[in-house]
């Protein structure tokens, strides 16, 4: 069986998909990017404040499923240039205090609505 996790404290989907999806202790997080869920408009200020939106946007997702990122297990970071690695990287890592998830990053050609960074998240929880 699976849930549905929908919540406004973040961006709703601009397509046909979830939030996230429940299923078994996984929680299986869209990618979210730097939209502000307020006024829905796009946050890129800066690279590190539009890192720090996707991650807010991340935070409100699992808090709507009763997560956090302790349960997070694995993510990806799409950037739309690896020269952002660096400042990405730092501003994702203060979000963990230890035990950090698997993940991968990879630059892409193109991200929805021309963003920098895009990051979704699997978690767990028994």
């Amino acid at each position: 069986m699976k849930t549905i996790i929908n919540t406004s404290n973040a961006p709703a989907p601009i397509g046909p998909y979830s939030q996230a999806v429940m299923a078994n202790g996984f929680l299986f997080a869209s990618g979210q990017v730097a939209i502000n869920p307020e006024n829905g408009e796009l946050n890129q200020t800066s690279i590190a404040e539009e890192t720090h939106q996707v991650m807010r946007n991340i935070k409100a997702v699992l808090l709507e499923a009763e997560y956090d990122f302790e349960h997070v297990i694995k993510t990806t970071i799409f950037l739309s240039d690896m020269s952002l690695f660096a400042e990405v990287n730092e501003v994702y890592g203060s979000y963990f205090q230890s035990e950090y998830p698997a993940r991968e990053t990879v630059a892409v050609k193109g991200l929805p609505k021309g963003v920098n960074v895009e990051i979704s998240v699997t978690a767990y929880k028994a």
